[in-house]
């Protein structure tokens, strides 16, 4: 273990509060990522004089031997340092870390229908066996206390249940009637039962989509009252539950080779985000502008990976006048989503920002200000092709021929090219209008007239002095004068004008 002075004054400066450590070795490698309701307790245990030596497990003590460096993130609550320290494992799959699989670490209950009578059991591992699954619930003590009302609800067994079978064929479930099961019978056939297992999956399911709308709701309200972290937190508990009550009823093992196509894309895209199942609607926003002029925005829309050209928009800015991306970035993504809302038309699966935390801030408080719950949200940020998240988790790296960042890279790019074809069809416009600012005696009034008449700079151009003479207010010396100023001063529009 390293001696250096700034690695003990790092640890020394920790906060008493929950988060995730991640230990480093000499050359900067992440080789642990931990959980703690304290950082400064939990950190400070590993250095304590000596302690490698009195450690039984090897792997151990070989980890404190190597920490050199370590690095933490600070978070509201014990919860979200769960979440996060997951996120952060199947991140950087550290040597040290036990191999932490999707929802490891969260209490699921298992029913195994092979049974004769299926049990409810609680465990934190979800294998590929044929059972059924409900979770991961991050609060056990919750858990446990609606599973015993259950078992008096439903007249379920529970692990720790002891059904005795009668010379009958029939099962006693518990000994003491009154206690366990109230007003359910004791002694039931084997079809009775699983009907009873039947009732009680449909309830857990059902009560865990109950938490995940009281939680949406929990969210909204402290988004409504500025609290935005706490909203933020409650997103992040929210996409976990979101995901596991979507893979409920299909548990299967993941194909280890690289997939292909846009549809293995968008599945490892869905994987990697931690959403509910492929993004199959995606929408990308960009802002663009040149020095604060012209500022305009775009929006793409992705349907199963590929362009969806139909549902392109683009915006201009109406609520300012000045170069603000995150104030730009606030003003389309609530006219996008209003419009939406308003219409009673479906939100895309994923909204991909072109930025990094700033824009991803402005979208946030769009959505907000219109009390209206975000669809899954992320930015992309150029600078290293970061996924930046809009709650506690940390910032996402994928490798550069990764498909799923692939497909991000695609969207990101199309929205950047339609923003920036609207920006120059905007300028090149605004400069050929601009032209007419510059013949002498032409005030606002005849140049409004003039375009009203000819529609268009270039119909301007081309009309001979009789046709000029034929708009509103123009007279033939005039016209002839007008006529010659554009054969004189103006050349024919090159290539970049009509960009």
């Amino acid at each position: 273990m390293s001696d250096d002075a700034t690695l003990k004054e790092k640890v020394r400066r920790l906060p008493d509060k929950p988060g995730v450590y991640l230990m480093k070795d000499r050359l900067g490698r992440i080789i642990y990522v931990g959980k703690a309701k304290s950082l400064k307790k939990r950190v400070s245990s590993y250095f304590q004089r000596g302690r490698a030596r009195t450690i039984s497990q090897p792997k151990i003590r070989a980890l404190i031997e190597l920490i050199a460096d370590l690095d933490t993130i600070e978070v509201k609550s014990e919860p979200e340092a769960l979440l996060l320290e997951g996120k952060l494992i199947k991140q950087w799959r550290p040597r040290y870390n036990t191999d932490f699989t999707d929802d490891k670490r969260f209490l699921l209950v298992r029913v195994d229908p092979n049974e004769e009578l299926p049990r409810f059991r609680l465990t934190r591992i979800k294998k590929d066996d044929r059972s059924r699954y409900f979770g991961p619930f991050a609060h056990s003590g919750l858990l446990r206390k609606t599973l015993a009302q259950m078992r008096r609800q439903f007249g379920i067994l529970l692990g720790d249940g002891t059904p005795q079978q009668l010379p009958s064929g029939h099962w006693r479930l518990y000994d003491d009637v009154r206690q366990e099961l109230y007003g359910a019978a004791t002694i039931v056939s084997t079809d009775d039962y699983r009907r009873r297992v039947d009732e009680a999956c449909a309830f857990l399911e059902g009560k865990s989509r109950e938490w995940l709308a009281s939680l949406r709701r929990e969210m909204v309200t402290s988004a409504s009252r500025q609290e935005f972290e706490k909203a933020a937190e409650l997103r992040d508990v929210v996409f976990a539950l979101e995901k596991t009550l979507a893979k409920t009823r299909n548990f299967t093992r993941t194909d280890p080779t690289r997939p292909s196509g846009d549809s293995d894309a968008l599945r490892e895209l869905g994987e990697a985000l931690g959403l509910s199942g492929p993004p199959r609607a995606m929408e990308c926003f960009d802002i663009s502008h040149i020095s604060g002029t012209f500022v305009v925005a775009s929006m793409v829309h992705f349907t199963a990976g590929r362009p969806d050209k139909d549902q392109y928009r683009r915006f201009s800015i109406k609520s300012f006048i000045g170069n603000d991306d995150f104030r730009a970035m606030e003003e389309v993504v609530g006219r996008r989503y209003r419009r939406l809302r308003d219409e009673s038309k479906p939100f895309p699966d994923l909204v991909v920002i072109d930025g990094g935390r700033g824009q991803i801030s402005a979208a946030l408080k769009a959505f907000f200000a219109l009390d209206i719950t975000p669809p899954p949200l992320i930015g992309l940020a150029k600078k290293a092709e970061t996924v930046i998240f809009p709650d506690a988790r940390a910032p996402l790296n994928l490798p550069l021929n990764h498909p799923a960042l692939n497909l991000l890279q695609r969207l990101r790019d199309e929205a950047h090219r339609f923003a920036n074809t609207y920006n120059a069809d905007l300028r090149s416009r605004k400069i050929r209008e601009s032209v007419l600012d510059d013949v002498p005696g032409l005030g606002p009034v005849r140049r409004a007239a003039l375009l009203a008449h000819f529609g268009s700079i270039e119909k301007i151009r081309a009309a001979n002095a009789a046709q000029l003479a034929e708009a509103p207010g123009f007279g033939p010396k005039f016209a002839a004068e007008l006529s010659e100023f554009f054969k004189t001063s103006l050349a024919a529009p090159t290539p970049a004008d009509e960009a």
